[in-house]
């Protein structure tokens, strides 16, 4: 639905939605025309050994989803010629060596291509993960855990959401970081929406 929202044609590469398993059940004319497929399911075969079949010739096939078995792989190790063109890029020919045109790219032998095809998150994203990581250390430093008898402690292990201001404090500090400026809740605005003027502005249920 929400890619329908946001202007997406939803398709299936199986003859109205349906995987029989078997190579009749596949849209020829939909892989036919596809030149790009990325799995991002977190679930087994979800590109198949008879989508990577009829997928049109010179596909790039990846996966950002899960483990190397959303595509098949293995299919295409037994039955297939793989040539690395560097590393985590391979060209694999689906008629042998022999025929140069009928080949895929697979992009980090299936694997994820955040990680294969990248050097690693973006510094401007980890900088937020380290940084809310960093505050939770304090956090629970201040809660001066070391210091509880053993009995506190044993009650005292568990598994928190941590507060939202944390989020909030670690979310300005980036807006800042970006050169942009935040409006400041006047007292009513505040108390129109029932929160505190310095935040935080939603509850630690909240999901963001």
């Amino acid at each position: 639905m929400q890619a329908c929202m946001d202007g997406f044609e939803i398709v299936s590469p199986y003859i109205d939605g349906k995987n029989t398993g078997q190579t009749d059940a596949i849209d020829r004319v939909l892989l036919d025309k596809t030149d790009l497929i990325v799995t991002t399911t977190g679930n087994v075969n979800v590109c198949d050994k008879h989508m990577l079949d009829a997928v049109k010739k010179g596909a790039i096939i990846c996966n950002i989803g899960h483990f190397d078995n959303e595509i098949d792989t293995q299919y295409m190790r037994d039955n297939w010629t793989w040539e690395e063109v560097k590393p985590q890029v391979h060209k694999i020919y689906r008629d042998g060596a022999e025929n140069q045109e009928d080949y895929l790219i697979l992009l980090s032998e299936g694997r994820l291509i955040n990680l294969g095809n990248a050097t690693g998150h973006p510094s401007r994203i980890m900088d937020g993960s380290f940084a809310n990581q960093v505050l939770a250390q304090m956090y629970l430093y201040e809660r001066k855990f070391a210091d509880l008898s053993d009995d506190s402690k044993t009650s005292g292990i568990t598994v928190d959401v941590l507060p939202k201001h944390l989020d909030e404090e670690v979310a300005a500090l980036m807006v800042a970081g970006f050169g942009g400026v935040l409006t400041e809740l006047t007292p009513v605005q505040a108390g129109y929406i029932n929160v505190k003027v310095e935040g935080p502005y939603k509850n630690d249920s909240y999901k963001y």
